[in-house]
Order: structure tokens, then sequence, then C-alpha cells
């Protein structure tokens, strides 16, 4: 058996929603080592930014993250504030 290469994935426009929630993300790598918890945070944000998702302080509680090196609450702040510019 042989297997079909993967298939090319688009990347979205660094002026869409998707990219700034995920590049959101990123920028709080230190406090979210698992990828797989930046990916899903991320998404989670970018639902939110559309009107579907959960606020940040809902969001962080709901997902079972791992976050290592602050708080909840303290996250929450900082990525609220930071959310805040992106709308």
């Amino acid at each position: 058996m042989s297997t079909l290469p993967a298939p090319n994935t688009r990347k979205f426009p660094e002026s869409s929603q998707e990219k700034k929630a995920y590049n959101l993300v990123e920028q709080f790598a230190e406090y979210l080592p698992i990828a797989n918890d930046r990916n899903r945070l991320g998404f989670g944000l970018y639902k939110y930014l559309e009107g579907e998702g959960d606020p940040p302080e809902v969001l962080l509680r709901s997902s079972k993250l791992k976050i290592e090196g602050i708080t909840i609450d303290e996250f929450a702040k900082r990525l609220g504030s930071k959310l805040e510019k992106l709308i």
C-alpha cells in the first residue's frame, strides 16, 4: 500500500479574524506549553470575535487548558486586554 501526499493547506490572510485570534494566543505560549491547547483557545477566541463563543473568562475555565506560571484570573485579564485591542 502507498499513501498519498498530504493536501496543501491554505494560510489565513494576516487581516483575517482567524489569524488575529491565533496570533494573539501565540503571544501567550509561555503560559500554554501544549500546542493543541493554544489551537483550542485560538479557535474559541475566533468564535468569540464572530459573536458565537464565550468571553475569555468563561472560555479559559471551560476549555480545560494546562496553564503554567500564572493564575487563570490573571491570564483572563491579560488576554481580555489584548483582545480589546483587536476589536
